[in-house]
């Protein structure tokens, strides 16, 4: 009992220990001195600002009409509606940068908890669980990548999930099991690469569990391992079924290889673990100088191929961890070959395992990265090196460790005069001397207090080895892998993405934008090349922005309208056949009305006349203009002309058509209407524009469309004066219901669960065409049609679409006497 007692505040105080290094190590973020930059802002900033504005205003968080004429956020695996930060969201209607960066940083916290938690199960010697959690905390990417918040997340998780598993497959734990599938479920509820390959991890964990124990402990395993897959099933199974259709509809449903293997880290990077910044990508005043100039070879930022994780845990992992063999061990032995597999995989095109993953082994081709594999290259390596120290700390007395520390020493010192010959023939000496200086230090350091560990393992009590551990670890973790430009930089600096800003950009285009009650319009802006933290400000401040920055995006309106992930300068305008200039009637058809840009618009749009915008502000930081043909986000038209939406975004070329008169649609209307304009006075309001709910009243003396200029979604439903209505996609990317004459109440609604499944069930059961339909006639006995009370006539397409689909200029009496021609089916149209 009493060692029982003795090793759970050994524990204790381990605990105590590593939350109080977090708390020195994160302090910068969390005073606000410093924010998360680049990504952690640009894009998960303004996600949990649109969650916690949805919330607070009661609205639904699922469809974001912000960005890019409309998003479905529910199926967005970066939206974080399915993460803790529903939390913070809850307690916070404008959550600040330094509550953002606190609730990132709590993550690392809990991981590491979660570590000491499962060195403490094994029955480990509490200071190598201390030195696991650090390392995991701030060592390799989970430092270097802090601002890629959902890959944190997931790191996080699977920390967690690692040790629950453990304890489910130690203990045959059915509770475990329940707890350890919901940890899983969670690790991959908003799915990324570290997710999926945290995900194999775990799997190897269960079957290196029952290789080692047989069928013995197969059939111990197999209730909790059942609970477990049940709840992490449950968990994810709709989440990822959103993802998976959303993925299949955008630009990149899966990744081209080649294009995956430019993520690839460089051999030569490894020597980061050795040199923290030998590259120079902490220091600003040295330009980087990585292997990763050719970005037609490889892309990497700078920060992605740092993998420091301390020069202690790295000299314990060589000597004696490789020396004596005990990274073999049975226990840890499936995680040293877990730690080779990811190195392999990190190095991508360098290596033909990644080629072989990426044909074979499920997920993959999904994302782009293999260098995203550093994050588990750290994560492990933090638990490897607490076992070894472990290990040494636990050693019988008189094991001398002298031959091991030789060797080591001779590794690194080998290893760092690789480096400096490395650095003298990329002809950057100058830049490597100091960094290679301070790893020697470093390692001596480390020396140091492997020599006092060791020598004086049986003298040293817990708390005295806790502290040696923390102390050494966290200042070296803290120096090289602390604040730096990849990782911190001034609030200031995304100030445009406070909620509080005064920016008077922001202001201007928030008091443009602002209508009335009722009134049709709801104008869009576009911050054309306005800076990197620009693109998704509107989910922050309320204006809906016709791009964003997000690497998944609708491909329907990416093809037509012109997207990448971002755009952050004005070079990344990339204009479409559709979208030629900003003088053009999809520009007019989005209510593209404001357009902010830090240069004169005629250098990026050089199609554009003098006229055709007019300059109305000039702000500090740039151009304000307005398009003055914009058209209202509502309107009625009475008329339609079938159209090829596809053949259109290739040629650019729209039918001669008036847009206010006569909507395009490329399937027939549900109540046979003729073709063509028509001129009417409706008078319609937008009485309720939602996120995920749009209400509109029209009153017409004629039949047709009321048009939503928001995108098409398979997953609204619309009804009309409370009958379900079908939704027809018009003007190539928009949305029309039919109406009668009269006064009617329209209302959509986005219903992402029934959308889904019915999706789903009609990729799974696709509808047969139908086979009882009549032959066609045949060219020399045309087929006569008649209605009750009606003179026959010749049936067919009308003269616009036999002229889309290339049939020629139909013949017979009723086409040369002008007269219309009888309704065929959609389907019949379409073949």
């Amino acid at each position: 009992m009493r060692r029982v007692d003795a090793r759970g505040a050994g524990y204790l105080l381990a605990a105590i220990g590593f939350v109080v290094a977090w708390g020195i190590l994160c302090w910068p973020w969390l005073s606000g001195a410093v924010t998360i930059p680049f990504d952690a802002k640009a894009h998960f900033q303004a996600q949990v600002q649109f969650l916690a504005n949805a919330i607070h205003t009661g609205q639904s968080p699922f469809w974001n009409h912000h960005v890019f004429a409309g998003s479905p956020q529910i199926a967005d695996p970066q939206s974080l509606i399915f993460s803790p930060a529903i939390l913070l969201a809850l307690i916070s209607p404008e959550p600040s940068f330094r509550e953002v960066d606190a609730y990132v940083l709590a993550h690392l916290l809990a991981g590491g908890l979660a570590l000491l938690m499962f060195f403490r199960d094994r029955g480990w010697h509490p200071a190598g669980g201390l030195m696991a959690a650090l390392v995991f905390a701030f060592g390799a990417s989970a430092a270097w990548r802090v601002q890629h918040v959902g890959q944190i997340a997931s790191y996080a998780f699977f920390a967690i999930a690692f040790w629950l598993t453990a304890r489910m497959l130690q203990r045959s734990s059915i509770l475990s099991g329940v707890f350890a599938g919901l940890a899983a479920g969670m690790m991959v509820l908003e799915p990324d690469q570290v997710a999926l390959l945290a995900g194999y991890v775990l799997v190897a964990m269960v079957v290196a569990h029952w290789i080692s124990g047989g069928w013995p402990a197969f059939k111990a395993s197999l209730l909790p391992i059942t609970a477990a897959s049940v709840v992490g099933v449950a968990v994810i199974a709709m989440p990822l079924i959103w993802t998976w259709l959303f993925a299949e509809a955008t630009t990149r449903p899966e990744i081209d290889f080649g294009i995956a293997a430019r993520g690839s880290l460089h051999p030569m990077s490894l020597l980061s673990a050795f040199v923290g910044d030998l590259y120079g990508a902490k220091d600003p005043a040295v330009e980087f100088w990585g292997p990763y100039g050719d970005a037609r070879v490889l892309y990497l930022s700078q920060n992605m191929a740092q993998v420091y994780f301390g020069a202690l845990p790295l000299l314990l992992l060589l000597a004696p961890g490789l020396t004596r063999g005990w990274l073999w061990d049975r226990s840890v032995r499936p995680l040293t070959l877990m730690l080779v597999f990811m190195v392999l995989f990190a190095l991508g095109r360098y290596t033909p395992l990644f080629h072989l993953t990426y044909e074979y082994l499920p997920g993959v081709k999904q994302f782009r990265r293999p260098a995203d594999a550093t994050f588990l290259i750290g994560g492990i390596a933090a638990i490897l090196s607490g076992y070894v120290l472990h290990r040494i700390l636990t050693a019988e007395a008189g094991t001398s460790f002298r031959r091991d520390m030789l060797i080591g020493a001779a590794l690194v010192l080998g290893t760092i005069v690789f480096a400096l010959a490395v650095s003298r023939g990329w002809g950057h000496l100058a830049d490597a001397w100091k960094p290679v200086a301070m790893a020697l230090g470093w390692f001596a350091l480390a020396g140091g207090a492997f020599f006092v560990l060791q020598r004086w393992r049986g003298a040293l009590g817990t708390a005295a080895a806790a502290a040696l551990v923390t102390g050494v670890v966290a200042a070296d973790l803290g120096v090289n892998n602390g604040p730096n430009e990849s990782t911190a930089l001034s609030p200031q600096m995304y100030d445009v993405l406070d909620s509080r800003t005064k920016n008077d950009t922001i202001a201007l285009l928030k008091q443009l934008t602002s209508q009335p009650d009722g009134s049709p319009r709801r104008d869009r802006v576009e911050l054309l090349g306005m800076g990197f933290e620009w693109p998704n400000a509107g989910m922050v401040h309320g204006f809906d922005h016709t791009l964003g920055y997000n690497p998944l995006r609708l491909e329907d309106f990416s093809e037509a309208v012109g997207t990448g992930d971002g755009i952050a300068k004005p070079a990344d305008r990339k204009f479409t056949p559709l979208f030629p200039s900003y003088r053009c009637r999809l520009a007019n058809l989005l209510g593209l009305r404001y357009i902010a840009s830090p240069v004169p618009i005629e250098q990026v749009d050089r199609a554009l006349g003098g006229s055709d915008l007019t300059l109305i502000a000039r702000t500090k930081q740039g151009y304000v203009y307005e398009n003055p043909r914009a058209l209202p986000r509502v309107q009625f038209v009475g008329g339609w002309q079938f159209a090829d939406f596809e053949s259109m975004k290739l040629s650019g070329h729209w039918p001669e058509t008036d847009p206010t008169q006569a909507v395009l649609l490329d399937v027939e209307p549900p109540v046979p209407t003729p073709e063509g304009p028509v001129a009417t006075q409706a008078e319609i309001k937008l009485t309720r524009y939602r996120n995920a709910q749009v209400e509109i009243e029209v009153t017409t003396p004629v039949a047709g469309f009321v048009v939503l200029n928001d995108i098409w979604h398979p997953w609204w439903k619309a009804e009309v004066d409370g009958v379900e209505a079908e939704i027809l996609r018009a003007n190539v990317l928009f949305r029309a219901v039919q109406v009668p004459a009269g006064t009617h109440k329209v209302r959509f609604s986005f219903q992402p669960l029934w959308g889904a499944l019915a999706e789903l069930r009609a990729r799974i059961e696709p509808q047969e065409p139908d086979d009882m339909l009549p032959p066609a006639p045949r060219h020399d006995e045309p087929q006569i049609v008649t209605a009750p009370g009606e003179m026959p006539k010749l049936a067919g397409p009308s003269e616009s679409v036999r002229n889309s689909l290339g049939l020629g200029t139909a013949q017979g009496p009723a086409a040369r006497n002008g007269t219309a021609a009888a309704h065929i089916p959609g389907d019949a149209v379409a073949h």
